[in-house]
């Protein structure tokens, strides 16, 4: 499979980086860290001055005709062309600090910026709901078309930089999750999303170990099913010095799952006549990627008020997804990168060499990025201190926070397509089935308990869901 490293210590094949360098220039980790807080910080000046970034930070108004969409387009071109060349002067910057050469990942981005740019305007089609054409999952699955269908020339690989991409988005998701955030939803919001991810995680890893798969891939796949299937594949890929094969697998998996989700999970709770924020909860609980369950609880919330005897509203399918997935399990990314930095220092290596580990190993193995995510979030929330959610929802939201979000979706498109386009399913077969039957163990349990925490638990709780 031709990607990007899956740690913080190897190289990218035929990358090879410079010598003599800080680690704080020639890593991938920090410079999402620095790419993504500097976003932050150039949003909040402009927010004080009572601006925004929102101009540059374009994304595609909803469009319902072709001439609408010609209209609009020709307004906003220019924009579009200016963050063209801010991605190209940054991502072009950092590649070269780590060692690759700007003329082989200049067109190449290129690419991926057009073909992203056209996913996302689909994206914002007013029938895209209905047809789960949410950016991220689209670029993911015309990615795998492309690599696996037409195929590309293996020149273009240089800017499919899947690892630069997703961790700039995780920071950038950091900025949008402020700790105010995770207050307002509640104990039980997070208590759910931490049972979830917990058990999950637990099932996946130890069906894996007992049929022989190794603890890194095992917590690789765990991670993968417990919390943001990509964004933590790929964080605790790098915290236990996985192989580089691994992510790939369970990003694979995550995605067959995730896809079956968004059809699935609408469907039964339709039959069920679960109220929408009941609903949206047992989405947030059950799916495996942000964008496809972001595509599901829309496709769910759309059916209220349809005489379908489903009770409730279309934003409370959203609301209550939104704080079990975008905001309780996501937040786990963390916490398991530095749990399995730990133990695979501690534990797992020491016991194959009989030799002690360096504990600051520890240290070098956490990846950088989530502390990037951790810091965004602080700034956000020291930002936002004061307000009330009502506040937050009208003022600090559009000017501050939707151009953020903006800005991560463009990240998550680019990681998302870079991934399809490198990943070539025959080279995966290799893999066996082993880590598919411990991922789907993984699955039917989250799918129960999370209908058990959802429905049966807490199911008066998102029933009444507050949604500003």
């Amino acid at each position: 499979m031709a990607t990007t490293t899956t740690t913080n210590e190897t190289e990218t094949a035929g990358i090879k980086q410079p010598s003599g360098l800080s680690p704080f220039l020639a890593k991938e980790d920090w410079w999402a860290v620095w790419l993504g807080l500097g976003i932050i910080i150039l949003a909040y000046i402009f927010y004080l001055s009572g601006s925004s970034i929102s101009w540059i930070a374009v994304a595609p108004a909803k469009w319902s005709t072709l001439s609408q969409l010609g209209t609009q387009l020709s307004t906003t071109a220019v924009r579009y062309l200016a963050l063209l060349g801010a991605f190209l002067v940054l991502f072009t910057i950092v590649t070269s600090f780590i060692g690759q050469k700007p003329k082989a990942f200049i067109p190449s981005f290129i690419f991926v910026f057009t073909l992203s740019t056209i996913i996302y305007i689909l994206g914002n089609w007013d029938q895209a709901s209905r047809y789960n054409l949410e950016p991220p999952l689209v670029a993911l699955v015309l990615g795998l078309i492309i690599s696996n269908v037409i195929g590309l020339p293996r020149w273009l690989d240089a800017g499919f930089r899947v690892e630069l991409y997703i961790k700039l988005g995780i920071v950038l998701l950091g900025a949008t999750l402020p700790f105010t955030l995770i207050i307002w939803a509640g104990p039980v919001a997070i208590l759910q999303a931490s049972i979830v991810s917990v058990v999950t995680f637990l099932t996946i890893f130890f069906v894996a170990r007992k049929l022989g798969l190794d603890h890194r891939l095992a917590a690789v796949l765990g991670a993968g099913g417990a919390v943001c299937g990509v964004s933590a594949s790929i964080a605790v890929a790098g915290a236990v010095r996985a192989k580089k094969e691994d992510p790939p697998i369970a990003i694979s998996l995550v995605v067959f799952w995730a896809i079956i989700f968004i059809f699935a999970l609408p469907l039964v709770s339709r039959t069920l006549h679960l109220p929408t924020g009941v609903g949206g909860a047992w989405i947030g609980t059950s799916e495996f990627a942000d964008a496809a369950g972001l595509a599901a609880a829309q496709s769910y919330g759309g059916l209220a008020g349809k005489n379908l005897g489903i009770s409730g509203t279309a934003d409370q399918a959203l609301a209550s997804y939104t704080l079990i997935k975008v905001i309780g399990r996501d937040v786990w990314i963390g916490i398991w990168s530095f749990v399995l930095a730990l133990i695979a220092v501690t534990v797992w290596e020491r016991s194959e060499t009989n030799a002690k580990v360096p504990v600051g190993q520890i240290w070098w193995r956490f990846p950088k990025f989530v502390i990037g995510f951790l810091v965004a979030s602080i700034l956000t929330t020291v930002i936002v201190h004061g307000n009330t959610l009502a506040d937050y929802n009208k003022l600090v939201k559009p000017a501050l926070i939707a151009p953020i979000t903006s800005l991560r979706t463009w990240a998550f498109t680019f990681s998302f397509l870079s991934i399809g386009l490198t990943t070539r399913f025959r080279e995966l077969a290799n893999a066996g089935s082993k880590p598919f039957v411990a991922f789907t163990a993984g699955v039917i349990v989250n799918v129960i308990l999370g209908y058990i925490l959802s429905v049966v638990v807490f199911g008066h709780y998102w029933a009444g869901v507050v949604t500003h």
